[in-house]
């Protein structure tokens, strides 16, 4: 049976195509604010940590401007013309009408876009270059080591001999300069805070440049880059100190060797306590990868501590912490542990075995 189109012979007059173009504006229009609005409303960052920051949030800011408009035109027309030359009833084996191409109309989508994108690259660009400027002030030096699945961050002392720390501390206000660094497989240095991050690539040195603004706290350190099955647990805190907490903490850190301190951020001394250590103060925490119910605790990345701790030994338990390679458990694989030997010491060490053997299976 022939349809009503084909028995009229019928076609949209330039008023109806007006009309139907008007239509697909408008909701494209009210669809763009929507997005838009929402887009900029969303708080997609945590608070700004450094002077870059805000370069960067007005750079994604532009993004969503730009970027939702487009979507929402090309969801528009596909949503539209899929509902409006829908198939209809009857028309099951019928071809479509012969489509003739509109030079003018293809050059014009692929002009604007084309157009779009090279100044959205040229703003990103323009961004890019300006925050990576060296600063006018001497910037403080520190070198990043990541390993699976741990940070490491390394301080010039006194007579040059470097200090480590298993947490990152930095004085408000201050343009610094990291080295980024892997022993092993490739991780990626991010404070989220900053906006700024830095593949750490093995062999090779890759440099960051931050300064930090007057807002203090603390922020997360997190690899942005999979590295591995622990790869969800190499998170550590960055401090922002004001001057006067940073040389007290950075005295702490080089009276205390090159071995980092343990304890919680901001605190001084050496935390001993072996709960904490399990829960807070190693990095990545313990609690984070194994199972003990004392720490309340229920991951599933390494051995079960509840069902393993009571068949072990004391002298096997501080091995497999400090060189946790040397002896890989059954069903588990090398290089997931991080070797705490490098970050904690072994006062500290002696009180996490102490801690395991006693609460571990009870």
């Amino acid at each position: 049976m022939a349809t009503e189109r084909e028995q009229t012979g019928r076609e949209e007059t330039p008023r109806e195509e007006r009309s139907h173009f008007l239509q697909l504006l408008v909701i494209g229009l009210i669809a763009s604010v929507i997005g838009i609005a929402l887009g900029l409303l969303i708080d997609w960052w945590p608070a700004q940590g450094s002077a870059e920051a805000s370069q960067v949030d007005t750079l994604y800011d532009v993004l969503i401007i730009c970027s939702v408009p487009m979507f929402v035109l090309v969801v528009t027309v596909v949503l539209y013309c899929a509902w409006r030359y829908r198939m209809k009833p009857g028309e099951e084996e019928l071809d479509g009408p012969p489509i003739h191409g509109n030079t003018r109309l293809e050059i014009i989508w692929t002009a604007i876009p084309a157009i779009l994108l090279v100044g959205l690259c040229t703003y990103a660009y323009i961004v890019l270059t300006d925050i990576e400027k060296a600063p006018a002030a001497e910037p403080m030096n520190v070198r990043v080591v990541g390993q699976q699945f741990t940070w490491t961050f390394y301080y010039k002392g006194d007579g040059g001999k470097e200090i480590a720390s298993p947490r990152l501390y930095l004085p408000a206000n201050q343009a610094v300069y990291f080295t980024v660094q892997s022993r092993d497989v490739i991780h990626d240095f991010w404070v989220p805070a900053f906006r700024m991050k830095i593949d750490a690539v093995p062999g090779i040195d890759t440099h960051l440049r931050v300064t930090t603004n007057n807002k203090l706290g603390e922020y997360p350190v997190v690899c942005a880059e999979l590295c591995g099955l622990g790869h969800s647990t190499m998170r550590q805190s960055a401090y922002v100190l004001s001057k006067a907490d940073f040389d007290k903490k950075f005295a702490e850190l080089q009276k205390g060797g090159t071995k980092p301190a343990g304890g919680g951020g901001g605190g001084g001394g050496e935390e001993t306590d072996g709960k904490t250590l399990f829960t807070q103060a190693a990095q990545p925490a313990c609690a984070s990868c194994h199972t003990l119910k004392d720490a309340g605790s229920t991951g599933t990345t390494g051995p079960n501590l509840d069902e393993a701790i009571p068949k072990l030994d004391d002298a096997f338990i501080k091995q497999s912490i400090q060189d946790p390679d040397a002896k890989i458990t059954s069903g588990f694989s090398a290089g997931i542990m991080p070797h705490y030997g490098d970050t904690l010491s072994d006062t500290q060490v002696d009180a996490l075995v102490k801690y395991l053997k006693e609460v571990a299976g009870k």
